[in-house]
């Protein structure tokens, strides 16, 4: 050998392999369990090669669970044909944007009819079926609790049900599948940069470790607690909604469901520059009339409204700015953001991040959600998300601005501005000229602590979640045993200390 070459070093070499992005594999493990023959490096990054190591005991989800989407009912054209029956919708219809969160989001359901309904028997949900999104917003799950039974899912949606729930509990393998475990094992196996996929064939390949019976019912539960907290922040929520309303005298208001409008052109098109006859159905007569006898104030003249940026895909990447989209947000809050933007997408971006005390509303798709900022936050928002900062808190608070916001009162005017229009978009200049009424400082208050409170509690039941799944990723890491301790502790403090 030349004195010029080193003989081999495995410690210097395994040290500099440790510093780099960088993994060796032999054509043998490359070959197994790969029928796709996946060879893109991102599919055996360290991170991915890490969770299939761990879980390499573990059950196979094909041995666990039945699978289902709406194409099982049948071929696309066939179930295309049962959606459109012309039928009433009346039945709940799951997209992907409804699940991923533990508990279904039901904000934004559309539905389908009853006849349509039963016409497509396996994609129906049934108590404790877990539902994971495949298409554009992909990982986490959510299952079905005894409110959803006998909704519907489209085919952006799986279901899984549990075959031996007495083995496998349904709350247990959801709380795995929102922990790292679950999230990076489908992240790994999922397809499309853009639009990320996945194929029911690749997740009836993913695994999951048996825990104990004992432990999989503490895990359950930890989450029928969080949804205990969670239907009550619902209930207060209600309340403050309700509050609104009675002092308005609109608990009872029907609008009317006349077609026809006889309007002169003086208050018709010369006023508003609208002449499609959507825009004059008497409904909206019967809201302006109910609220008129309130002293009411355009939303411009409450609020600083600011456009956010739309940067575009180019400008997407792994390791950047947190990019809320309208599917991230509800009235309830901001989910984890899936897409990230470049520091560099636009100048100044830190001038963009979120500030406590602002009121996001989305304009664009599911137009008319409004969510006060509880705390600064390193995020940007959509183009399709405005923000709204209060001009004088003396006048109007914010949690009240914002139930006012998701409310009748503006979801009424906010149908009128976008009747007609093909694609729901609704314009900053309408946004700014909806009426909010004024109530007593004292009533606002009254509300906006009912509002405070519901947020404490959803706050609470999002962060048992959180809890209930790093205890399932320290069993799975650790073992149970070492986790013993530290779940009488959690049990101690939230069971017994109330």
């Amino acid at each position: 050998m030349s004195p010029f070459i080193e003989p081999f070093n495995e410690l210097k070499y395994k040290s500099l392999m440790d510093g780099l992005e960088c993994t060796e594999i032999n054509k043998s493990f490359i070959l197994s369990d790969n029928e796709e023959f996946r060879m893109d490096s991102e599919y055996y990054e360290k991170q991915y090669l890490s969770i299939y190591n761990t879980l390499e005991n573990g059950e196979l989800f094909s041995n666990i669970f039945s699978m289902h989407d709406v194409s099982s009912n049948g071929s696309f054209k066939y179930v295309q044909n049962i959606l459109k029956d012309g039928f009433e919708k009346t039945v709940p219809y799951i997209r992907s944007g409804n699940v991923g969160f533990t508990f279904l989001n039901l904000q934004d359901l559309t539905t389908i009819s009853k006849e349509a309904h039963q016409k497509l028997p396996l994609s129906q949900t049934k108590l404790h079926d877990i539902m994971m999104a495949r298409k554009g917003k992909i990982g986490g799950a959510t299952i079905i609790t005894e409110n959803e039974v006998n909704f519907n899912c489209n085919e952006n949606v799986i279901k899984l049900s549990v075959n031996d729930p007495e083995s496998w509990n349904p709350f247990y393998v959801t709380s795995f599948l929102n922990s790292k475990f679950g999230m990076k094992q489908l992240e790994r196996v999922s397809t499309g940069n853009v639009q990320p996929w996945v194929s029911i064939y690749q997740i009836r390949k993913m695994r999951i470790p048996k825990l104990s019976k004992k432990f999989q019912l503490r895990i359950e539960n930890m989450i029928r607690f969080s949804h205990e907290k969670k239907m009550d922040s619902v209930n207060y929520y209600n309340e403050a909604n309700e509050l609104l309303l009675t002092k308005l005298k609109l608990n009872n208001f029907k609008p009317s469901t006349e077609s026809i409008s006889i309007k002169l052109l003086s208050e018709s098109f010369i006023e508003n520059g609208r002449l499609d006859s959507e825009y004059y159905q008497p409904k909206f007569d019967d809201l302006f009339n109910s609220i008129k006898t309130f002293s009411c104030k355009k939303l411009k003249d409450l609020a600083i409204i600011k456009k956010s940026i739309e940067p575009g895909s180019q400008f997407y990447c792994d390791d950047g700015i947190p990019f809320v989209r309208i599917a991230d947000m509800n009235k309830f809050g901001i989910s984890k953001p899936k897409i990230k933007i470049s520091l560099d997408a636009v100048k100044d971006i830190s001038s963009l991040y979120l500030r406590k005390g602002t009121i996001l509303l989305t304009k664009d798709g599911s137009i008319g959600i409004a969510y006060k900022v509880d705390s600064d936050k390193k995020y940007i928002t959509s183009g399709a998300i405005l923000h709204l900062n209060i001009i004088n808190e003396n006048e109007i608070l914010p949690d009240y601005l914002t139930l006012v916001l998701n409310s009748q009162v503006v979801k009424l005017q906010s149908e009128r501005d976008v009747s007609g229009a093909i694609i729901r978009h609704w314009k900053p200049s309408d946004i700014g000229m909806i009426s909010i009424p004024l109530l007593d400082m004292s009533v606002q208050q009254q509300i906006a602590d009912k509002v405070k409170h519901s947020f404490l509690l959803m706050k609470r039941s999002d962060e048992i979640i959180c809890e209930a799944n790093s205890f399932v990723e320290k069993a799975i890491e650790n073992g149970e045993t070492e986790v013993e301790d530290l779940l009488n502790s959690w049990e101690m403090s939230n069971y017994y200390d109330l």
